[in-house]
């Protein structure tokens, strides 16, 4: 049942029990007090033997994300959680899902659910900065420009830009009457962030297949078939795709409203998906392969002193030898490993290991969970520098 207790028991609660029994509804204004209780237990277990410094630390501060939810208004609690100590507990495994990395829709390394999230949420913060840019930069007031030659009346521009809330006025009247700068600013602004957003669903629309089975789309976000009744078509994400041609087709100034309707459009509903999805963290792990680790394999050779350009051969080798004996590389022996070289020793069985392979990319911009922390505090601070 997942449930703390549920070990003794056999089958499921009846739904009106598990309802009648939840305390969730109330005890969540809990949620600080039981953190600080988790925190402080988790230092008794450590001193008591019973955890490691490590995972002492992972807890605390997998505990202090949850903490930084609960404060920001953005925990999302699940119908399961019973109480307040389950939520919590539920949320902190979440902070952890590995899944395979793509390219050219292949199979490529283990990295972090939240590295990827990261990948398209520091794309959408430059476009959140550049617009602001492009704001900056038209902020201008053409009005009293006349024709071209200016105004004759003796206007006060500076009233006019005081008065409509511009930063600046136009510098010279035939300039101000002929240039279209704001409008090719926004254009261009506008297609590079819903190719963003289009790169993005596009994923998703993988991701949420039978074949791949990461994610479930909300049904609010979702269609139906009009002919198949099993299907559940995710078209908030399609259309999010096909408005980008619509965008990229639009050259002059008539286009700007339309272009600005479908972009205040595509934002509201890409952020309603993401904030609706559901990930399957099993299909996820289960989509690992040992396969994947053969850069790991290679990244082992060199910490070991052979030129990268050997190690890649040797890692290529070690996975020709797994194909044509039929089994996963992870499978191949020591002994069999030491044909291809003798600097494999028997702590390459580390390789192996998923957690491990994210961990080594500690560098700034990698998928070791300290650098995706990393990230997080940066995008955070640059969308509080946007909103000052």
């Amino acid at each position: 049942s997942g449930k703390l207790w549920g070990g003794r028991f056999v089958g499921a609660v009846d739904p009106i029990m598990e309802k009648f029994n939840a305390s969730i509804t109330y005890d969540r204004q809990l949620w600080e007090v039981d953190v600080q209780g988790s925190k402080a237990y988790s230092k008794g277990l450590e001193k008591a033997g019973l955890l490691t410094k490590a995972e002492m630390d992972q807890i605390l501060h997998g505990l202090d994300k949850v903490a930084e939810e609960w404060a920001q208004g953005t925990f999302k609690l699940n119908p399961n959680d019973e109480d307040i100590h389950t939520a919590n507990e539920r949320r902190l495994k979440e902070c952890d899902v590995l899944f395979p990395g793509y390219t050219h829709l292949q199979r490529a390394q283990p990295i972090r659910w939240s590295h990827w999230i990261l990948s398209h949420a520091v794309a959408l913060t430059r476009d959140s900065e550049r617009l602001l840019e492009v704001r900056k930069r038209i902020d201008v007031l053409p009005l009293g420009s006349g024709a071209i030659a200016g105004n004759p009346l003796g206007v006060d521009r500076e009233l006019l830009r005081a008065e409509l809330s511009f930063g600046a006025i136009t510098l010279n009247s035939m300039d101000a009457t002929s240039e279209r700068d704001f409008v090719a600013e926004f254009l261009f602004w506008a297609s590079l962030c819903v190719t963003h957003l289009s790169r993005m669903a596009e994923d998703l629309i993988l991701y949420g297949t039978k074949e791949f089975g990461f994610v479930q789309l909300s049904d609010a976000y979702s269609t139906g078939s009009s002919l198949m009744p099993q299907k559940k078509n995710p078209d908030s994400l399609e259309l999010i795709r096909s408005k980008a041609g619509r965008v990229f087709g639009r050259e002059d100034k008539e286009a700007v409203f339309e272009v600005s309707d479908t972009m205040s459009a595509v934002l509201q509903v890409a952020t309603g998906v993401i904030s609706t999805l559901q990930i399957h963290r099993e299909n996820m792990g289960q989509a690992l392969s040992p396969d994947m680790l053969a850069t790991d394999l290679a990244y082992y050779l060199v910490r070991k002193g052979m030129p990268f350009r050997q190690a890649h051969e040797a890692s290529g080798k070690a996975v020709f030898m797994a194909e044509t004996k039929g089994v996963a590389l992870n499978q191949l022996s020591l002994q069999e490993l030491q044909t291809i070289s003798p600097l494999f020793l028997s702590d390459v069985n580390r390789v192996w290991d998923y957690g491990h392979s994210v961990e080594q990319y500690g560098a700034l911009g990698g998928t070791a969970r300290s650098s995706v922390d990393w990230q997080i505090r940066q995008v955070r601070a640059l969308l509080q520098a946007q909103q000052a």
